[in-house]
């Protein structure tokens, strides 16, 4: 933008104006409206018509009615966007994998080992339970099938539970999904 002296500009991030008294290779001077010399870059200030007064032209634009209508209008609220995919995620998983359970089996039998996975499932299921947390997928491994076996027991147990095989093409055979009926009377 072509400055002159004389002219009146704004100072863009500034709640102020003024007119230019002089100019040098990268700094314009300014006098405010208060009698102060202020030097700043051309790229800050915004050249403006004299003769109108900052606020119309500002707000030229903008009737004081339309800003205040504008601002009473409700927004809509956003809801936040889920994916299809995202959408039957389980909310909760619980790996059963023995090394995942403890740092050593060292000392342990088949059936000290089961137990301790058994152990940790039903404990696993009855806090979802408590804390209203609709689907949870026991990752169990493949192996022999004993561990599928027992936690399909423990889980036919429970009246508000159903059961299944989990996503395939997560999980492949190892993992079994547990959804919680939230309804029923505990």
């Amino acid at each position: 933008m072509d400055f002159k002296v004389g002219d009146t500009v704004l100072v863009i991030d500034e709640a102020f104006s003024g007119v230019i008294k002089s100019i040098s290779q990268s700094i314009i001077s300014i006098e405010t409206e208060d009698g102060f010399e202020l030097d700043f870059n051309p790229k800050e200030l915004l050249k403006i018509n004299p003769k109108a007064s900052l606020k119309s032209e500002l707000f030229a634009e903008h009737s004081i009615d339309s800003v205040i209508s504008e601002k009473e209008q409700p927004k809509r609220r956003q809801v936040p966007k889920v994916k299809p995919k995202e959408r039957n995620l389980p909310a909760m998983e619980v790996d059963l994998h023995i090394h995942q359970l403890t740092n050593s089996t060292k000392h342990m039998s088949n059936h000290d080992m089961l137990t301790l996975q058994l152990d940790t499932a039903k404990r696993q299921l009855d806090f979802a339970i408590r804390k209203r947390i609709q689907k949870v997928v026991f990752i169990h491994g493949v192996g022999e099938g004993v561990l599928k076996l027992e936690l399909e027991y423990l889980f036919s147990r429970y009246d508000n539970v159903k059961f299944y095989d989990a996503d395939y093409q997560k999980y492949g055979l190892g993992a079994t999904e547990v959804y919680i009926y939230q309804n029923v009377a505990s």
